[in-house]
């Protein structure tokens, strides 16, 4: 009896674990409907698919962590699944928006696009990534959430360019980007400053550029504390950069 039961708790782990694996393997649907949308010139709605990949992307880590995927599925690296399905989803298709809505002046869209791609590349196949206090080191590839930005604030093609220009360099630069969920400092203030910073973000593309007009004081009240939300992460990504830098 207590060998069934050893059995069947091994069944139902291993079960775990690939639900896991299934379940960041379904990132790939919103980069498809993502991609779909692009190519119908849907800018908005190729955002909000994204968006729908990026939360599948920072709830498959802890499940995998919590389900044990190494243990109970040794023979699948979901870490490499993890990559690809990341690298679609943060770089190319941000990199496709870049070509296809002229995000940058003619005939850059482009380079811009595969410079985006190429230093990418770097960053995901960098072991020192993250840094021990969980820390990305160097611009972590976030193109996703550029586009974001370059979407929310309208900001200009020139500007757009030189900002791909220096985040792109920034991956080979030793600056340290905080990560929401696995860097503990601070962290009682980041998670719920997180979700507030994503529920902004969900705002301002789905009602605030939907078809349905906002008020603008609304707007302009979200974008204030979504700015703020933002100035948070990046002032503190600096500040323990000069920390190390001072060391």
């Amino acid at each position: 009896m207590q060998d069934r039961k050893i059995q069947e708790t091994t069944k139902q782990n291993r079960f775990a674990a690939r639900f896991a694996h299934w379940f960041t393997a379904s990132g790939v649907i919103p980069a498809l409907l993502s991609i779909d949308a692009v190519m119908r010139d849907d800018f908005r709605m190729g955002l909000i698919w994204l968006g729908v990949a990026m939360i599948i992307d920072g709830l498959d880590g802890p499940l995998a962590r919590k389900v044990d995927v190494f243990t109970h599925t040794p023979r699948f690296d979901g870490a490499v699944l993890d990559f690809v399905i990341d690298y679609l989803t943060y770089t190319v298709i941000p990199a496709l928006m870049v070509a296809r809505f002229a995000l940058v002046p003619e005939p850059f869209e482009l380079p811009a696009a595969a410079f985006i791609m190429a230093t990418s590349l770097y960053c995901f196949g960098n072991k020192d990534m993250k840094t021990a206090d969980n820390y990305f080191q160097g611009f972590p590839a976030l193109w996703n959430l550029v586009v974001l930005y370059i979407y929310v604030l309208s900001t200009g093609a020139l500007f757009n360019l030189a900002l791909i220009l220096a985040l792109g360099a920034l991956t080979f630069v030793p600056l340290k980007f905080i990560h929401p969920f696995r860097v503990r400092e601070w962290r009682a203030l980041t998670l719920p400053l997180t979700a507030l910073w994503a529920a902004g973000a969900v705002f301002l593309v789905w009602f605030g550029k939907g078809p349905a007009p906002t008020p603008l004081l609304t707007e302009s009240a979200v974008l204030g504390l979504w700015l703020a939300v933002s100035l948070y992460f990046a002032g503190l990504s600096l500040w323990r950069s000069a920390l190390d830098w001072r060391r």
